[in-house]
């Protein structure tokens, strides 16, 4: 019993510590894989930069909106009023609802992808668009989305 009891209070310890909120963004900060500013474009180059239907490397802009959840994903304000979606390789790591309006740099790769109508009303519902919005997406779509291995708060 004593044993049973021991190995519920460390699965317990263990769940309470991997959902714990990330780190402040603070300048400096990284989240993910260790990365440096060295070599990075500005997310406005990455089209021209993107070898078909996609690209490898780092890329640098301001972030505009954050997942309210959880921080899973957040998206990098673009010169022609788009946003570009970030998400993390894996979900290996999340980020702090308080990145918002802060310069990042971020490692890993652009790639097409076709998003559909229930992933974008989640993404949504997950950055607390009024219903109203939400139920206005009624078509799938393409866009250039970036899975980042490392993100550094500039």
């Amino acid at each position: 019993m004593r044993i049973l009891t021991l190995a519920i209070g460390i699965f317990a310890l263990a769940v309470s510590a991997n959902a714990q909120t990330p780190t402040p963004a603070a300048k400096g900060t990284t989240y993910g894989a260790a990365t440096s500013a060295e070599g990075a474009i500005p997310v406005n180059e990455l089209p021209s930069k993107m070898n078909g239907t996609n690209y490898s490397g780092k890329i640098t802009g301001k972030v505009v909106e954050v997942c309210q959840e959880k921080g899973c994903w957040m998206k990098l304000e673009k010169e022609n009023g788009e946003n570009l979606m970030v998400k993390f390789k894996d979900y290996g790591f999340f980020m702090p609802k308080d990145i918002q309006g802060k310069e990042v740099i971020l490692e890993g790769e652009a790639i097409v992808k076709e998003v559909s109508v229930k992933q974008q009303k989640h993404y949504a519902k997950d950055a607390g668009k009024p219903s109203e919005e939400i139920e206005k997406i009624k078509a799938p779509k393409k866009e250039v989305q970036f899975v980042a291995k490392g993100v550094l708060v500039l």
